[in-house]
C-alpha cells in the first residue's frame, strides 16, 4: 500500500496528498508530526529514499539553525535530531513498496505512482 508522510500545514504536502487522491489508488496518511517516527523507522525510510540523512533535513527551520547548524554531526546524530524534532523532516514523503520519494517536486510522486 502507498503511504504518505504528511504535514497538513505544508502546501507541498497538501499538493502531494491531492495527487494521491486524484490517482484513485489506496493510500495511508501518516501525520508524522502527531506520531513522530522512531530513529529505526527514520533510518528505514532514508534507506528507501536512497539518500544521506542530511538530505532529508529542512535546514531552514529555526530548530535546525539554533541547535544543529554548523556542528559536526554523524548520520546517527542527524537521524536522532529528526526523530526528536519531526518538523525537521522534508515533506511530503511517499512510499510504495520498498521505494520512496520526497514529493518536491510533485513529479517525483507521479514517477513513483507510474512504476
Amino acid at each position: 500500500m502507498i503511504k504518505i508522510y504528511h504535514n497538513p500545514r505544508c502546501s507541498k504536502s497538501r499538493q502531494g496528498l491531492a495527487l494521491l487522491e486524484e490517482s484513485g489508488k489506496e493510500f495511508e496518511v501518516i501525520k508524522y508530526l502527531d506520531n513522530p517516527l522512531s530513529e529505526t523507522a527514520l533510518t528505514s525510510l532514508i534507506d528507501m529514499l536512497d539518500i544521506a540523512p542530511m538530505e532529508l533535513v529542512r535546514k531552514g527551520e529555526a530548530i535546525w539553525k539554533e541547535n544543529y547548524k554548523g556542528k559536526e554531526l554523524s548520520d546517527t546524530d542527524v537521524v536522532a535530531a529528526m526523530s526528536q524534532h519531526p518538523k525537521l523532516i522534508e515533506r511530503p514523503i511517499v512510499v510504495l513498496g520498498k521505494k520512496a520519494v520526497i514529493g518536491r517536486p510533485l513529479e517525483n510522486i507521479e514517477k513513483l505512482l507510474s512504476l
